[in-house]
């Protein structure tokens, strides 16, 4: 099983990369500084696919 650490996965280039890995089938941890709505978004769309 291969594990992807995005940094700044909540948005722009990061979130596309987090997006792109977990439908490829990694498993996904997502680093954000700031915006915790934004990173719990994108895990609910990792998490749905």
């Amino acid at each position: 099983m291969a594990i992807a650490l995005v940094t700044g996965g909540s948005r722009g280039i990061g979130r596309a990369t987090a997006l792109l890995l977990a439908q490829e089938g990694y498993t996904v941890a997502v680093n954000y500084q700031q915006n915790l709505h934004a990173a719990q978004e994108v895990m609910n769309l990792i998490t749905q696919a």
